[in-house]
C-alpha cells in the first residue's frame, strides 16, 4: 500500500512515499481503507521527536481518518465492510498511523461518520474535537449560562472549543489573532478579543463586571497562569499542553486545573455526530490537500498560524 513514512526525525522533508506491506486486521480489530486523514500539531511534534510517544523510525505518523471499512477482524459484528466511519487511532507506541492507504485499529475505538459530512469533513473531527469535547463537557463541565474564556479559538481545538460551548449554552470570550476575529464571529463567539493588541484577562474582567470568568480553556499552552486574575474564585482551567509558573494564586481561590489529553473511545465520536447533525457544530477545514504534500501541511503546523484544519485526500470514497 502507499505511505507515507517518516525514515527519522526531524524536519517535514523527511517524508517519504513508499510503498509498506499492507496491515491485517486482528481480533477486535478493523481494517479500514482510508479516504481522508487529517493533520494536527500533535502529529508536528511526533515528526520532531516521538520518543516521548515511543515511537521508533521508520514510522507511518497520522491520527485523524475518515474512510470506509474494508475487512473486520475476529469478533468484530458491529461493523461490515463497506461501513463509512471516523476516528483517531492510539498515538503512543503506534508505528503506522492514517498517513496511508490502509490503517488497523480496533473497532471500540471507531464510529459512523456523519452522514452530513464529506470524509474530508470528517477527518477534521476526531482529535480536535474529542479534545474539545473532553475539555470542555467532560472535564470543564461548561453550564448554562456560565462564561468561558477559550484561549486560541480559531484553531483545530479552539474552533470546535467555541462551538460546543455555545452548544452547551455558554457565553464566550475567544482569543485569536487579527486575521481570524471574524472567524471567531463566525463560529458564533459573544466577545472576541485580539491577543496581539489586547489583554484577554483585562477584557475578560470587563465582560464579567470583574467578578471573573467562570472557565478557561487555553489550547496555545501559555495563557494558564495568565489567566488567573480573569477566573472567578471556584473557577476551572484546562489546558491541552501544559504550563510554566507559580501556581500558588490557585489554592486561596480554590481554583481547579485539568490537563486534557484525549482518551480514544466510540461514545465520544458518537457525541459529537448528535452535535454535527443537529447542525450546531461543523469542522472548520482550511485546507484540503493530495497526501504527497504532507510535507507542506506539516510547514503549516510548524509555523503555529491559520485556521482550522489541514486534511489530506488519501483515496476515493
Amino acid at each position: 500500500m502507499r505511505a507515507i513514512v517518516l525514515p527519522r526525525f526531524g524536519g517535514p522533508e523527511l517524508f517519504e512515499v513508499q510503498d509498506v506491506p499492507p496491515p491485517t486486521p486482528g481480533p477486535g480489530q478493523v481494517l479500514i481503507r482510508i479516504i481522508a486523514s487529517g493533520t494536527n500539531p500533535v502529529d508536528a511534534k511526533l515528526r520532531q521527536d516521538g520518543s516521548w510517544a515511543g515511537l521508533k523510525p521508520p514510522v507511518v505518523l497520522g491520527y485523524d481518518a475518515s474512510g470506509v471499512i474494508e475487512q473486520v477482524g475476529p469478533g468484530v459484528t458491529d461493523f461490515k465492510p463497506g461501513d463509512e466511519v471516523f476516528y483517531t487511532p492510539e498515538i503512543h507506541q503506534n508505528p503506522l498511523g492514517t498517513y496511508a492507504e490502509l490503517n488497523t485499529v480496533s473497532a471500540s475505538i471507531v464510529a459512523k461518520k456523519p452522514p452530513s459530512l464529506s470524509h474530508e469533513e470528517a477527518a477534521a473531527v476526531p482529535l480536535a474535537a474529542g479534545t474539545a469535547w473532553d475539555a470542555i463537557v467532560r472535564r470543564l463541565q461548561l453550564r448554562v449560562g456560565e462564561t468561558v474564556l477559550i484561549h486560541g479559538g480559531a484553531g483545530g481545538v479552539g474552533s470546535f472549543a467555541v462551538q460546543i460551548a455555545k452548544a452547551v449554552g455558554a457565553r464566550v470570550l475567544a482569543t485569536s489573532g487579527p486575521d481570524n476575529l471574524e472567524t471567531l464571529r463566525k463560529l458564533g463567539a459573544d466577545v472576541v478579543i485580539n491577543y496581539r493588541s489586547e489583554d484577554a484577562a483585562q477584557v475578560a474582567l470587563r465582560e464579567t463586571g470583574g467578578q471573573g470568568v467562570d472557565a478557561v480553556f487555553d489550547t496555545a499552552g501559555k495563557n494558564v497562569i495568565p489567566s488567573l486574575p480573569a477566573t472567578r474564585a471556584f473557577g476551572r482551567i484546562a489546558t491541552i499542553l501544559g504550563f510554566n509558573g507559580d501556581v500558588s494564586a490557585f489554592y486561596p481561590r480554590n481554583l481547579t486545573l485539568h490537563g486534557v489529553f484525549l482518551v480514544r473511545e466510540r461514545r465520544r465520536l458518537e457525541e459529537l455526530t448528535a452535535l454535527i447533525e443537529r447542525k450546531q457544530v461543523r469542522p472548520l477545514v482550511e485546507r484540503v490537500l493530495p497526501l504527497e504534500k504532507l510535507a507542506e501541511a506539516h510547514r503549516q503546523l510548524d509555523s503555529g498560524h491559520g485556521r482550522g484544519k489541514v486534511v489530506l485526500t488519501v483515496g476515493r470514497p
